[in-house]
């Protein structure tokens, strides 16, 4: 009996004369990778805590990422939860966001207002908006009691998530996790045409689902992240349009001396612009949100299915060689010189 030797690299092989389970298949690795992927989160979470210092509007958004990303992990797994525990989770990662999103304004809104086309007066108006701003702004002191806050809040989830999920997690609760948060999106999108509320709704699920095809494909493969890269290109036009949502009440929130005449105009010219980004981006949201979810979930299925598949057989010139060979007069195989 030939004994099994065990092969070291970090290559998916595992064990030589063994054959590995993919994890999407693998109902108690799927759980662990799961509360892997929210560890990092939180991670990410820690770690912008010690960036603040250095670069705080770095630090703040790389928080509300991480923050974004758990939630993203809870909601694609949410029925496995105990209703009362879903909740708790969920509205502590909310409550930790929403604890920077001042912080997030005043980091977001210069770079905003920068990029906007305007004319000189407007321009003017601007600076003396954002003087305003920073006069106001949070020290970072208390910027930074807010992101080890949020960590420690998605810390403790972490905690509560390995406490109650069940010892085994089926793929096809991330498949129909993935296909819950794609219908919400789908559905806030069509009503985004005339609200800003579904506008905001539409943005943050389709975040939440990128996160969640980007884990996905991380175990799976190449047809699964196509699916996601669509879906994150509609992201970032979307993120655009509701940079300059936040903008415009960033600018009534700090006019204070700026004349209300100048003022209208700054708000009418963000307000122009803003329409032009909602219209691009659910032009842009029409066909990666064509499907019907149901019909989404399928196509999620097949693009695991095929990434899982076993490779074919290739038919490389080791093969070729082996059939050109012939056996020299010791039985061995040596090249046809004629090949």
């Amino acid at each position: 009996m030939t004994d099994t030797i065990g092969y070291q690299e970090d290559d998916k092989l595992g064990v030589l004369g063994t054959t590995t389970t993919p994890t999407l298949r693998d109902k108690a690795q799927l759980r662990v990778a799961l509360l892997e992927e929210f560890r990092a989160a939180v991670a990410g979470a820690r770690a912008a805590v010690e960036a603040v210092q250095t670069d705080t509007p770095t630090a703040v958004h790389a928080s509300r990422k991480a923050l974004r990303r758990a939630r993203a992990l809870v909601a694609m797994i949410a029925t496995e939860l105990p209703r009362s525990e879903r909740r708790a989770v969920r509205d502590a990662l909310r409550e930790s966001r929403r604890g920077l999103s001042a912080s997030r304004d005043h980091a977001v809104a210069p770079g905003t207002l920068a990029a906007l086309t305007l004319g000189d007066e407007d321009r003017a108006v601007a600076h003396q908006i954002l003087a305003n701003a920073t006069a106001a702004m949070p020290p970072i002191a208390e910027i930074r009691q807010l992101l080890e806050a949020g960590a420690a809040r998605a810390a403790a989830q972490l905690d509560a998530l390995s406490a109650s999920l069940p010892a085994a997690i089926k793929w096809s609760t991330v498949r129909d996790g993935v296909r819950a948060a794609y219908a919400e999106a789908r559905a806030n999108r069509r009503a985004s045409k005339n609200s800003t509320l579904a506008f905001h709704a539409w943005r943050r699920r389709s975040k939440e689902l990128v996160y969640q095809l980007d884990f996905v494909a991380r175990h799976a493969g190449m047809r699964v992240d196509q699916l996601r890269a669509e879906l994150d290109g509609v992201t970032d036009t979307a993120s655009s349009a509701a940079d300059l949502i936040m903008l415009r009440e960033f600018v009534e929130t700090y006019a204070q001396g700026v004349p209300a005449a100048a003022l209208e105009n700054l708000v009418a010219a963000i307000d122009a612009q803003i329409g032009d980004l909602r219209k691009a981006a659910r032009k842009a949201g029409r066909e990666a949100f064509a499907d019907r979810p149901k019909r989404f979930a399928k196509r999620i299925a097949r693009a695991v299915k095929k990434d899982l598949a076993p490779p074919e057989p290739a038919k490389d010139a080791d093969t070729h060689a082996a059939a050109d060979a012939r056996p020299d007069d010791d039985g061995v195989a040596v090249a046809d010189p004629k090949s």
